[in-house]
């Protein structure tokens, strides 16, 4: 068979060159990925054979087997299940295109430690690529079920690998590394050693569904003696399945990382034993960090789907509604179909309760967390409170639930976030509705113009600044009786002080603005649809704010890269009738029967209370030229 060499793409060598000289302190985790890789196709063969019993396939006695060469250096992770064709080992191996590569190398360069830089190892699916942390040289061998000839795909990880096509494969994959040479100063990292590869398949891979067993002749020289045969070195227990007592917060957490890809702890172990008419078993984790795909649309579901201990399917996301995606676990039905499909999961009824049960008890773990652990409540929200937050739009029937859990950062100078119930709770008498103003960050909002009463009042006001926040505020309206409302929507009527206009004052001064409110409404009447005076501004000369009813900007901005056709809404300038500029343009223009050079000052104000709300101005270069010219009289 001729043999074809192909080169590496510039990111999979930049990822190489990381695994072949790397640092990082615990290169056990090599063995940990390719027993996990194995396990995985053992799964998909047993779920191909089910679904098609035609298929040309030996299951009859699915397994890992680890087998040590002393002399040689060479440690081989073989499986026997579904395997790869020569097209597959060429996309899936051979070019690292589905690794996610890019997006590995820039986090793994964001990351703070050699522990989190190893840990994403997994995460990205690049686990395949960690033997190259112990070998000089990796060889694969696989056949794919139901055919006839197999594939071999060999690299040292310089630039280049190699493919042919070889007829004596046997079914599964094989993975041969020939392991560096070896460090007498460091027995620790000796892969050849028959108690090093025991204690890896203990801490890592006790759980594995499969037995992973050692095989062929250990030499007389290893300290546990020179017993022959295989030996199972896994124990198989299904963790879900064993009652909470009997199970290790260290059992429960390499489950984790096996399902969850990850190196870190999990927040939270969830554990959920149903009984009755339809029985099953959940062990469920929130991890202690958002993945890196969170927002992406092709994100991976963390659920697996057993059926009496049969593996059915990764990523089932029928398992919980989409805010819970970034929730891990494994789900074991007793009165499922082996033959299920993602299709029959979508309409089954007994699916439908269990992702009604599954996501009541995740949403009752987090207020425990609320209530009785707040540190580790507060790196959950911080994590996941804006994707827990687009429930409130989709699942209306846990809304109050979720509104329960959930925290928002608040104009309070303490800086603690606060629930929607304490915001109500301290409310002052006579305030009727819960304030809140969206924007694109914490500093962009804090400071708008719109804030200004609220501040000077002390009126607490929901500072929101995920994308999603535009969004649930209109979907949810009211809690507990109190409106949600916007201090950038609508006339604001807030309380009267000492220092406030009476309102003969109030009348008097609307009637002096009067004439230049309906000039500056006709000399700007492309951009806005009225022009008033504000109650809410106190130190700056203007502002925009929608109508109760009208679409934010962000949110227009939002439908339209969704490819939903929205009309352009046209907003209110509101303007500070106390402010020096205001004051003096008003005066202006009831001096001068020729107003025409105060339109520049008009559009000016306009545009400044664009970008006071973070905007930009339509015309940057002419906005540039007034704002030079004006200051250019100053002097």
């Amino acid at each position: 068979m001729s043999t074809e060499t192909f080169e590496f793409q510039v990111e999979a060598r930049q990822l190489l060159q990381l695994m072949i000289h790397s640092v990082y302190s615990n290169k056990d985790v090599f063995l940990r990925e390719l027993v996990s890789n194995a396990s995985d196709a053992l799964d998909k063969l047993r779920l191909a054979k089910l679904r098609d019993d035609t298929l040309d396939a030996d299951v009859s006695d699915l397994h890992i087997e680890l087998e040590i060469d002393r002399d040689a250096r060479t440690l081989t992770v073989r499986d026997n299940g579904i395997g790869m064709s020569y097209d597959e080992v060429g996309r899936l191996i051979g070019t690292i295109a589905n690794s996610g590569t890019a997006q590995f190398l820039k986090e793994l360069k964001e990351a703070q430690d050699a522990a989190g830089a190893e840990g994403l190892i997994g995460q990205f699916g690049v686990g395949f690529y960690s033997g190259f942390m112990v070998a000089d040289e990796v060889t694969l061998v696989t056949r794919r079920a139901g055919e006839r000839q197999g594939t071999r795909w060999s690299s040292r990880g310089e630039g280049t690998y190699t493919l042919e096509r070889v007829d004596d494969a046997p079914q599964g994959t094989s993975v041969v590394l020939h392991l560096k040479p070896a460090d007498p100063d460091n027995q620790l990292h000796d892969y050849t050693s028959v108690w090093k590869i025991k204690e890896i398949v203990k801490r890592y891979s006790d759980f594995i569904t499969w037995p992973v067993r050692l095989v062929g002749e250990k030499d007389g020289k290893d300290d546990e003696g020179g017993a022959a045969g295989p030996e199972t070195l896994n124990s198989m227990k299904a963790l879900w399945a064993r009652p909470r007592d009997e199970v290790s917060e260290d059992e429960y957490h390499e489950l984790y990382k096996h399902i969850g890809h990850d190196w870190r702890e999990p927040l939270e172990t969830i554990q959920l034993h149903a009984e009755g008419t339809f029985e099953y078993q959940a062990l469920l984790f929130v991890p202690s960090h958002a993945p890196h795909d969170l927002f992406r649309q092709n994100m991976r579901h963390g659920l697996q789907l057993y059926v009496k201990r049969v593996f059915i399917m990764d990523d089932c996301e029928a398992l919980l509604p989409a805010y819970l995606r970034f929730v891990k676990g494994v789900v074991d039905a007793q009165d499922l179909s082996l033959n299920v499909s993602r299709e029959i999961l979508q309409q089954d009824r007994h699916i439908r309760m269990m992702q009604r049960r599954l996501t009541k008890k995740v949403l009752s773990s987090v207020k425990s967390m609320m209530t009785g652990a707040p540190e580790k409540y507060a790196t959950f929200w911080r994590e996941f409170g804006a994707v827990l937050k687009e429930g409130l739009v989709t699942d209306p029937d846990n809304r109050d639930a979720l509104l329960a859990v959930a925290s928002f950062a608040s104009s309070r100078e303490d800086g603690e976030a606060v629930t929607l119930k304490q915001y109500t709770e301290r409310m002052p008498e006579g305030q009727d509705d819960i304030y809140y103003i969206t924007g694109e960050s914490r500093e962009a909002i804090d400071n708008s113009p719109h804030m200004e009463a609220f501040r000077e009042r002390g009126i607490e006001v929901l500072l929101l600044t995920d994308p999603v926040d535009e969004v649930w505020v209109d979907a949810v309206g009211e809690f507990e009786g109190k409106r949600l409302r916007s201090v950038a929507k609508g006339e604001i009527d807030l309380d009267a002080r000492e220092d406030d206009k009476s309102e003969d004052e109030q009348k008097q001064q609307a009637e002096s603005y009067a004439g230049l409110l309906g000039w500056m409404r006709e000399r700007l009447d492309a951009d806005v649809k009225e022009v008033r005076l504000s109650t809410r501004l106190t130190r700056s000369p203007a502002c925009l704010v929608a109508d109760a009813d009208d679409l934010t900007p962000a949110l227009e901005n939002m439908y339209r890269a969704m490819g939903q056709e929205v009309p352009h809404s046209k907003r209110i300038l509101e303007l500070n009738p106390d402010h020096a500029l205001v004051k003096g343009l008003n005066e202006a223009y009831s001096e001068r029967e020729d107003r025409s050079e105060l339109t520049d000052t008009a559009e000016l104000l306009y545009t400044l209370a664009v970008v006071a709300e973070g905007g930009r101005p339509k015309d940057p270069a002419r906005f540039v030229g007034l704002m030079a010219d004006r200051l250019e009289r100053t002097l």
